[in-house]
């Protein structure tokens, strides 16, 4: 073979490896976005049964085809509080079997030899999603035209490596080289290290798949090359956990842990079967008794294998890997500190839009609670000039003030994002909306002031017009339940009522306007609050006119 030969083939490996890569990508950035709805019902499901753990993490894997993508999911919810350690040690069990779906559907793209291979067939698809995507104005369809064109680029890159790797398997010194790796240890580090660089295990392991099909290594070094790439592919969730608090050190490290005492269990059991059997039994002759003639399925089939049966055994002993990652990750003293922070985002939610979407309207919602309690706290201090809650008040508003600025940077850098057209049309709304709460929040502080003013002139609002105050607090929280039902659920039937709560609101600040001056001219009040009252009552309105606002905008959703 000349160099020339050698140098294409070389090539063309990595060609294949490029191409496989990106339809990898292509296939969980377009899975991921059409099911973003059912993958955000999915997550939310997660409960304490371990049963439950596994399926969601088996689903929410085979779903967007990315065990990567997922685990970087869970360690973002446990980063912010909303999943416990041992729930996500159960959906990372899950994630690592729905990846196996990957090596299914490659050993099941390498058959047809003698005839037009399924290859060939799947690689089609590429064309026909290509079509699709180009022709198509509609959303979805170009979703399901990107799921086509990756599935199909997926068996292209495929065909690219298999035929290069028949360039190498004609060659006596490469097929040499690669049998004399033949220790199992080495072979699992081989298999973590390019599964590192890589980042996909799945990748990794259809790799081993064609060298197995096309002769370049045995059965048994794919094996291990297979169990290699599971400790391999923590390195998302290592890098991910890395950068952020100490629950999600503590979820690589289970992710890890679980990953070594898999393939550390399958070495125990390979070396307890060569010392009883004599070098006859192996997981090598076992899977090919399994599937004769099918070596492609035979490894893929070992992979689902090693990773239900790591499963099976790590289920009982989950609350023993949570302890121990506690015990090296030790819970870091926290600086005492009352900066603003967010609540239910992070950077890591990032890689996984469809759930930072989810996250963000969790956070909106906490911001809309932020801003009416800071509402209520205005409202008593007017009322009873007791100015004890004005460090909670000000801390509050800080947090508002920092919550607007940073939700909408998060919603801007989230619709950069292959979203699905509901979530951009939501990523458009939230600034209006972070807006309109982040106002609630200045009105709020506009009512503080007339209190303080108040309380410079040493006068009182009349028990006439407390009870109006009062009862304008009442309407615009019950205008913030029912907004906030609409806004969560998009409940059309909740903003109907939070509608006409607005407009009981509109009436009360016409009528307080009209009793206050009736009851200045009846000497009542005393003319030194009429100016504090008369703004007071706008300042509630254009509250309301804030939170309708935010009801409004499931109307641009439905």
């Amino acid at each position: 073979m000349t160099f020339s030969t050698i140098l294409t083939a070389i090539l063309t490996l990595l060609a294949g490896i490029g191409v496989f890569l990106i339809a990898c990508t292509m296939m969980s950035s377009n899975l991921e976005s059409a099911s973003s709805k059912r993958l955000k019902r999915l997550f939310a499901k997660t409960g304490d049964s371990p049963w439950l753990g596994v399926a969601i993490g088996t689903v929410g894997t085979a779903a967007i085809q990315s065990s990567g993508a997922v685990t970087v999911m869970v360690i973002g919810f446990v980063n912010v509080g909303i999943m416990t350690l041992r729930q996500a040690a159960t959906i990372i069990y899950g994630a690592n079997i729905g990846t196996t779906v990957t090596a299914q559907l490659v050993a099941l793209g390498m058959f047809g030899s003698n005839t037009i291979s399924t290859t060939i067939i799947f690689s089609a698809f590429a064309g026909v999603g290509a079509f699709i995507t180009l022709f198509t104005k509609n959303n979805t369809w170009k979703q399901i035209g990107g799921v086509l064109t990756g599935f199909g680029m997926l068996f292209v890159g495929l065909s690219m490596m298999a035929n290069a790797m028949d360039e190498f398997a004609a060659l006596p010194s490469v097929k040499l080289f690669l049998a004399s790796i033949s220790n199992p240890i080495l072979l699992v580090v081989i298999g973590a290290l390019l599964t590192a660089v890589i980042q996909s295990s799945s990748v990794m392991t259809s790799i081993a798949i064609t060298m197995v099909v096309t002769g370049l290594i045995t059965l048994n070094q794919g094996i291990y090359l297979t169990m290699g790439s599971n400790i391999g592919s923590c390195v998302v969730a290592v890098i991910a956990g890395l950068t952020s608090g100490t629950a999600a050190k503590r979820t690589a490290l289970i992710h890890l842990s679980f990953n070594i005492m898999g393939v550390v269990l399958f070495m125990l059991i390979a070396g307890l079967m060569t010392l009883l059997s004599g070098s006859v039994l192996s997981f090598e002759t076992i899977f090919e008794r399994l599937l004769p003639s099918a070596p492609q399925l035979q490894l893929a089939m070992f992979h689902t294998v090693f990773n239900i049966c790591t499963m099976l055994v790590a289920l009982p002993l989950t609350n023993a890997l949570v302890s121990l990652a506690c015990s090296i990750v030790k819970e870091q003293p926290q600086a005492q500190t009352d900066k603003p922070h967010l609540y239910f985002l992070d950077e890591q939610m990032l890689r996984t839009p469809v759930v930072a979407v989810r996250q963000l309207k969790t956070e909106i919602e906490h911001m809309a609670q932020l801003a009416i309690d800071n509402f209520s706290r205005a409202i008593n201090t007017v009322v009873t000039l007791n100015f004890t809650n004005q460090d909670t008040f000000n801390k509050t508003e800080e947090e508002l003030n920092y919550l607007n600025r940073e939700l909408v940077q998060y919603a801007v850098r989230l619709s950069d994002n292959q979203l699905n057209a509901f979530d951009h049309q939501y990523l458009a709304s939230t600034i209006r909306t972070v807006s309109d709460l982040e106002r609630i929040g200045d009105y709020a502080t506009n009512i503080v002031e007339y209190a303080e003013s108040l309380q410079q002139q040493d006068v009182r609002f009349s028990q006439y017009a407390l009870k109006e105050i009062q009862q304008m607090e009442q309407l615009i929280v019950s205008l913030y339940k029912a907004s906030m039902q609409a806004y969560h659920k998009m409940d059309m039937e909740a903003l109907g009522i939070a509608n006409q709560i607005e407009d009981q609101v509109d009436q009360l600040t016409d009528e307080m306007e009209r009793n206050h001056i009736q009851r200045l001219s009846l000497g009542i009040c005393q003319p030194k609050a009429g100016t504090e009252y008369i703004s007071l009552a706008q300042n509630s309105e254009r509250v309301a006119d804030h939170l309708i606002n935010v009801a409004k905008t499931i109307r641009q959703l439905k």
